[in-house]
């Protein structure tokens, strides 16, 4: 695909996402129609009406290709050579509890490769976007990795299931972190946590049980500010594997190193996690 297309793929996602934002930012402080999709997994009216705006722009201009929403939205057949990977809201939680850390993150695939990603924080107007070749950049500025190269001196990041029975060995890694690393944080925003580490503000960051629409953006993301995602055997990254090791790429294979050991449970039993 030639670059001129792919630029305007993101500058379309790049509207959509300013759009989408606003919305939030609007009924952050409002009284919110909560309801939900697990014992814990929440949805509000916001993540459905940045939802409806999303897949609506993007199914005007974009007929032929597939969505893939957190919310339900889907777009073309499910062969479309394109899809995009839509979370209207990565952050319910902390939107519903008034904690104004979240963001709008859409990715674009094509034939199961990322090619251009948005992640838009309407709270501090923060606006991420990369395209496969061309880098990655925050408020027009090109970002990129830290060159931290020991856990010690490191700051890590995770998240954890909302099945709650998953969270015991999700536990186990983070005590096992706890001891070899600088700090781990929790931000309750998948798309948020890859921004940052391509950023340089963060070094690494783990977690299973994530969807596509999580980590679509994000992943392209650090790829492009010239960190590494795997998942958690260090094997090729795929979105739709709900599993994903990301960093600096300096500490790859010692975040790897720590994380094997707990490697042993199949993946399809480890817990599933449908957004943040």
């Amino acid at each position: 695909m030639e670059d001129a297309v792919l630029d305007d793929y993101a500058r379309c996602a790049a509207e959509i996402a300013r759009e989408a934002g606003a919305i939030l930012r609007d009924r952050f402080d409002q009284p919110h129609e909560i309801r939900f999709k697990g014992a814990i997994d929440m949805v509000t009216e916001a993540d459905q009406a940045a939802e409806a705006l999303i897949a609506g722009r993007l199914r005007e201009r974009f007929p032929d290709h597939d969505l893939l929403g957190e919310e339900g939205a889907r777009g073309a057949a499910g062969d479309a050579r394109f899809r995009w990977d839509i979370d209207p809201l990565d952050g319910t939680t902390n939107f519903a509890h008034g904690l104004p850390t979240f963001a709008v993150s859409i990715g674009l695939e094509e034939d199961g490769a990322l090619v251009c990603g948005t992640v838009y924080d309407p709270m501090r107007d923060e606006l991420f976007v990369a395209r496969r070749g061309g880098g990655a950049t925050l408020n027009g500025a090109p970002i990129h990795v830290s060159a931290t190269d020991t856990l010690l001196a490191s700051l890590l990041v995770t998240g954890f299931s909302y099945d709650l029975a998953q969270r015991d060995q999700q536990a186990r890694i983070w005590r096992d972190f706890l001891t070899r690393v600088q700090a781990i944080r929790q931000t309750g925003s998948s798309a948020l946590n890859l921004c940052y580490i391509a950023a340089g503000r963060l070094d690494g960051y783990w977690e299973r049980g994530i969807s596509p629409w999580d980590v679509a953006a994000g992943a392209l993301m650090v790829m492009e500010a010239g960190g590494a995602v795997t998942d958690l055997r260090g094997g090729p990254f795929r979105a739709d594997d709900r599993q994903i090791l990301a960093s600096n790429g300096a500490l790859h294979e010692q975040l790897l190193a720590v994380i094997a050991p707990y490697q042993t449970q199949d993946a399809a039993t480890a817990g599933v996690t449908l957004g943040a």
